[in-house]
């Protein structure tokens, strides 16, 4: 058994036309969607990028313990358990953020990666001294501040702010990009294919092919561009602040086109890869799976991207497409069953025939390909501290904080870092040894109080929401525009999420916080 799992970031699932999307033509997807399983109601978990990954990795949920981090010791990851069951693991991948601090672990749980160098602001090359100047004729101040910053001086990463930092870093990258086979994604299936190429009469090996796009920024080759021009004649945007949108009509049908124009290139190049399955007679003996970790607003809700609103369908509700060999003469269907991030781990061990460890809390969908009928009634998904959505495919629900201080969820882990940085000194100073929750293997965590400004959990989203609590029927108003109000639909997905925080040994403080405490106690007897 060989399996090929392709991980793009942020593809909307309204940007594939096997889900109806209209607005760019993905023949290589709809083509795949032809053979394999679509499944319609696909949501994300922990959000953002790193808890969707470790999701991917544990099956199951970890955002109400912790934000974004590493693989903690005591995680099972599908990578090395398909290892030591004797499936050799590659991954290749240009996703910058698992060679920070706050993404360690994981490509370690592989047999061997391939890290594709120059995707957003990890440099394709180093000049020190960039040409401000140059650059900043070409790049909207707006999406990429340069402020003051004059040519001849040195830029370091800690002596400017952290935007204008990352975003130089990009714009400095776009002159390397002079063909493209130099662009990252370009790079990863190159890289993909000599794997396969090299591979292809060899059985038991897993290929994760990760590509950072269609993830901001928008930076695609020019004859992707072309396809999509809008007319717009002003200095490049391409990637938004994670705001409101301000902008006039003509810059959002830009940034929208050149997010199409990303989407398009990844379609052409996963084309590749279905050519050369084709082309080797190899879909009998390997399974692939195509999905994403989240969506990405573009001017829906009147925002800009992520993590700062609730997670709107159009970031949480996701692609996910899988052919398996046993679904020969049965492609081609769609799965209209509830399914969730998490369940990618266990069904990924399941194609090997491998066991599913007892921490696990997702569920396997290869009975779901031979037939039967998914096994989940509800989802939770959410961020750290952020509002908890639950969804039952009918209805979404987004419960608040009763307590707008987020500090008052501590984070438990034994791996204190930060997307960029470790865990600053204050925030190690207010540890605890907290006792081992039941996915730990008896390893007890620290207990740790979180700098409230660090920006990687949901309290940007608590703060620039205002309307509490917020329920919309995704049948009648699948754009989510307007709340409803019916208490015995809220009574029902607050005990459901009760039982998912209690199904993922949720820590005491996460009930009371979102006044939860009725709900649990009328599930479990407790006062």
């Amino acid at each position: 058994m060989r399996t090929i799992f392709v991980l793009f970031d942020s593809l909307n699932r309204s940007a594939i036309g096997a889900y109806g999307g209209t607005a760019v033509p993905t023949p290589n997807f709809d083509r795949f969607a032809q053979k394999a399983a679509t499944f319609t109601k696909h949501y994300a978990g922990s959000l953002p990028c790193m808890p969707a990954r470790r999701d991917m990795h544990t099956g199951r949920l970890n955002f109400m313990h912790r934000p974004w981090g590493p693989l903690e010791p005591f995680d099972n990851s599908f990578a090395s358990i398909l290892s030591e069951n004797g499936v050799y693991t590659h991954i290749v991948s240009d996703h910058l953020h698992y060679f920070e601090n706050g993404g360690s672990g994981y490509v370690n749980a592989f047999d061997s990666w391939d890290f594709i160098r120059g995707q957003e602001y990890d440099a394709i090359k180093v000049l020190t001294q960039p040409p401000v100047a140059r650059l900043r004729e070409k790049f909207d101040a707006r999406h990429y501040p340069m402020g003051g910053l004059q040519d001849g001086e040195t830029i370091t990463r800690r002596n400017t702010d952290q935007t204008t930092w990352r975003r130089l870093r990009h714009a400095t990258n776009t002159i390397f990009m002079e063909e493209e086979r130099d662009y990252p994604t370009a790079k990863c299936f190159q890289s993909a294919l000599e794997f396969l190429e090299l591979n292809r009469a060899a059985d038991n090996w897993f290929l994760q092919l990760e590509c950072f796009d269609p993830h901001e920024p928008f930076t695609a080759p020019q004859r992707f561009k072309e396809a999509f021009a809008t007319g717009y004649k002003g200095k490049i945007l391409d990637w938004p602040i994670y705001e409101k949108v301000t902008n006039s009509e003509e810059e959002v049908a830009e940034i929208r086109a050149n997010y199409a124009a990303l989407v398009a290139m990844c379609d052409e190049y996963f084309g590749k890869l279905l050519d050369w399955l084709d082309r080797e007679n190899a879909w009998q003996t390997t399974a692939l799976v195509l999905t994403t970790d989240h969506g990405f607003l573009l001017g829906e809700h009147e925002w800009w991207a992520k993590n700062k609103m609730p997670y709107y369908e159009e970031i949480s509700h996701i692609p996910l497409m899988i052919w398996h060999p046993s679904m020969a003469g049965s492609g081609g269907r769609s799965v209209d069953g509830l399914t969730q991030t998490t369940d990618l781990m266990p069904t990924l061990l399941d194609f090997h025939g491998i066991d599913i460890p007892e921490e696990v809390t997702s569920h396997s969908v290869l009975p779901v390909l031979k037939g039967t009928a998914p096994e989940r009634d509800t989802a939770i998904l959410g961020m750290f501290a952020g509002p908890i959505c639950v969804t039952d495919g009918r209805y979404s629900y987004y419960r608040f904080p009763e307590d707008p201080d987020g500090q008052a969820l501590p984070a438990y882990t034994v791996m204190p870092s930060h997307l960029e940085n470790l865990f600053s000194d204050d925030e190690m100073r207010s540890a605890e040894l907290a006792q081992p929750f039941d996915f730990t293997k008896g390893s007890p965590l620290l207990k740790i109080t979180l700098d409230p400004d660090i920006g990687e959990t949901g309290q940007a989203c608590v703060a620039n929401w205002h309307d509490g609590s917020c329920l919309f029927d995704l049948e009648n108003d699948p754009g989510q525009l307007d709340p409803i109000n019916d208490e015995v639909v809220v009574s029902r997905l607050c005990v459901a999420i009760v039982a998912h925080l209690l199904k993922h040994n949720a820590p005491e403080e996460i009930y009371s916080h979102y006044g939860l405490e009725a709900h649990r106690a009328g599930m479990t007897g407790r006062n």
